[in-house]
């Protein structure tokens, strides 16, 4: 009975998703241009995807997707084809590309396509939101609130966007996973190893739900699946992962760092929101120093973003010594990353993504519950797109079947870090309950993008030459489930 249960809920969850954005009139097409550097003796096809912006309006605007696909002389133009496109969402794939070599990384095992995502930076058109960095950047010279001016320059940044003819509705996770198919197609590619990380683990799985005769295996490194409330659980997955930083503490440090975890908590509980501290900043490229005023939110910053796999041997010290008031030098080096901004990042793609699938199908009263059992994390803005900046941007919700798991008997390598503040792993072990064929890695003192490679044993490697096969873990800082 569930087994029947099972396959007429994939048939209507396909049928309802499908439905959303097909109904296509139209061939996607290649325009060919050089986009990634790449090895002249592999066979290289690159250029954009030529896309409807909307596929309901097939007729309507087009937009380009830039991609290269290479492989060796010797490998399939139409099998063992992985495709890999950045996480975010936001993020440009090619710009974080600098070349292709012949002995690259999955060219070992076929050919690969590296893709853009729809409005990202190398994208046309290009969802990118300047007047943001540059109103982050004004708040800290000038000393004035950071939420306002961002909400001035985001509406801005929409109003330029509409101007131009930019449905911004359009950019979402189900049209990308359509574009992935239709390169697919144009390319005529039989089936796909999909390669994802972080957000893009999730727009995998999307088209594993969508067109499941596009996938051939699911390769999911620190995936966020579209299916769950991120903004209900931000603050409970970052003290999920720093309870893992202090069990490493009382189990390895117990006499420097024991009672670390409760300084912290009682540190940052008193600190409140509108404790404000200074110090002078010297901006990259100026002469004369800035007074910079900063609160709990940047300090809480310093720490998340040391979560990760090379900076956590040291945080338990970094928390000390910012409990103890030595912030300078750690303020100093968040400000460098707040002025520099991101050069791969296009806002209003992360814009129309979150706010449509993330903010719009979250509970705003869930997410107070869960601030008021942590006060030690309460008013962090543990996002940059909130629901007062949804407002401004001001686009329709993605309908309520785009939070249903996949189903799906596809073979896939889920990889989870147990510090990783972002993805946990029972996200992976949700996207697992739905994927018999799932096998899910829990590294331990990894962060985001834990990969597949630990104590020299490339788990990867062994998975893609048998991706049915139960895998064993040789390392005591893996367990596989």
């Amino acid at each position: 009975m569930k087994k029947h249960y099972s396959y007429l809920l994939l048939f209507l969850l396909t049928f309802s998703l499908s439905g959303i954005t097909k109904a296509q009139d139209f061939h996607a097409v290649i325009e060919p241009a050089k986009i990634i550097k790449t090895d002249p003796k592999l066979i290289t096809i690159a250029g954009y995807l030529v896309v409807p912006e909307n596929r309901k309006k097939p007729q309507g605007n087009k937009i380009k997707i830039p991609f290269t696909f290479v492989r060796r002389p010797d490998q399939s133009a139409t099998k063992n084809i992985s495709l890999y496109t950045t996480g975010g969402p936001g993020y440009s794939t090619t710009a974080n590309i600098d070349s292709i070599s012949y002995g690259s990384g999955f060219l070992k095992f076929g050919g690969f396509v590296a893709f853009d995502q729809r409005g990202t930076k190398r994208a046309l058109p290009s969802l990118d939101c300047g007047e943001v960095e540059n109103a982050i950047r004004q708040s800290y010279r000038e000393n004035k609130n950071l939420d306002s001016l961002v909400k001035l320059a985001t509406l801005q940044c929409r109003k330029e966007l509409v101007e131009k003819g930019i449905d911004l509705s359009s950019y979402t996770t189900l049209e990308s996973a359509e574009d992935i198919n239709d390169l697919r197609l144009a390319l005529h590619i039989d089936s796909l190893n999909l390669v994802g990380i972080s957000y893009s683990g999730g727009l995998m799985l999307t088209v594993a739900k969508v067109h499941p005769e596009a996938v051939k295996t699911l390769i999911l490194n620190s995936p966020l699946p579209s299916f769950v409330s991120y903004e209900e659980k931000g603050l409970y997955n970052i003290n999920e992962a720093l309870e893992q930083v202090f069990e490493n503490c009382r189990l390895d440090s117990p006499q420097t760092y024991s009672t670390l975890k409760a300084q912290f908590q009682k540190y940052f509980s008193t600190l409140g929101n509108s404790k404000k501290f200074s110090f002078n900043y010297l901006e990259k490229g100026t002469a004369d120093s800035i007074l910079i005023h900063y609160g709990k939110s940047e300090l809480l910053d310093v720490i998340v973003n040391k979560l990760n796999t090379n900076d956590v041997k040291n945080l338990p010290r970094l928390i000390k010594q910012l409990i103890e008031g030595k912030h300078q030098p750690y303020l100093n080096e968040l400000m460098n990353s707040y002025f520099a901004g991101n050069p791969s990042l296009s806002l209003g793609m992360r814009y129309s993504i979150y706010c449509s699938e993330q903010i719009a199908h979250s509970s705003k009263k869930k997410q107070d519950i869960e601030e008021k059992k942590l006060p030690w994390l309460m008013g962090y803005r543990f996002n940059n797109v909130d629901q007062s900046l949804c407002d401004c941007w001001n686009i329709k919700p993605e309908p309520k079947s785009i939070k249903t798991p996949t189903i799906s008997n596809v073979p896939a390598l889920i990889s989870a870090g147990d510090i990783d503040p972002w993805t946990r792993p029972y996200y992976n072990k949700l996207i697992k309950k739905t994927m018999p064929n799932a096998q899910l890695f829990i590294m331990h003192n990894r962060g985001h993008a834990a990969g597949f490679n630990i104590d020299g044993t490339d788990y990867l490697q062994l998975f893609m030459e048998n991706p049915n096969k139960k895998l064993i873990s040789k390392s005591d800082k893996l367990m596989v489930e």
